[in-house]
C-alpha cells in the first residue's frame, strides 16, 4: 500500500489550498478508516479530518470545522482535503492515513494505530 499525498504550499492567510492523496496497492473504499492529519514543528500530530467507513460519516478536528472539507473520489482513489480561511496557526506538514483492517479505537481522528501513511504535504500559511 502506497499513499501519495500532494497540494501543499505557501498561501496568505485567509486563502485556500486543496491536499490529495491517491493510494497505489489499495481500493480506498475498502478502508475503514481513512485521515488527515498534521504535525506542527514542536507539536504532537493531530487529527484534522477523517471519513469512517462504519458509520459513513466525516469527522472534524475542533480547529478546523467549519472551514476544512474531506471529500473522496472512488474513481480516481484519491481523498481530498480542502482547506479555505487560512490561518498561520495551520501551518504544519499535512499527511494522509488509512486503515485497511477492522480498527479497535472509536475515533477516526486518533492518529495512532492507522496502518499505512503517506509522506506528507508542506502547508506554510503566511503572509
Amino acid at each position: 500500500v502506497q499513499l501519495q499525498a500532494s497540494g501543499g504550499g505557501l498561501v496568505q492567510p485567509g486563502g485556500s489550498l486543496r491536499l490529495s492523496c491517491t493510494a497505489s496497492g489499495i481500493t480506498l473504499q475498502s478502508a475503514y478508516y481513512i485521515g488527515w492529519f498534521r504535525q506542527a514543528p514542536g507539536k504532537e500530530r493531530e487529527g484534522v479530518a477523517c471519513f469512517n467507513k462504519r458509520d459513513g460519516r466525516q469527522y472534524y478536528g475542533d480547529g478546523v470545522k467549519g472551514r476544512f472539507t474531506f471529500s473522496r473520489d472512488s474513481a480516481k482513489n484519491t481523498v481530498y482535503l480542502q482547506m479555505n480561511s487560512l490561518k498561520s496557526e495551520d501551518t504544519a506538514i499535512y499527511y494522509c492515513a488509512i486503515d485497511a483492517v477492522p480498527p479497535s479505537r472509536p475515533s477516526c481522528l486518533t492518529y495512532s494505530g492507522y496502518d499505512s501513511w503517506g509522506q506528507g504535504t508542506q502547508v506554510t500559511v503566511s503572509s
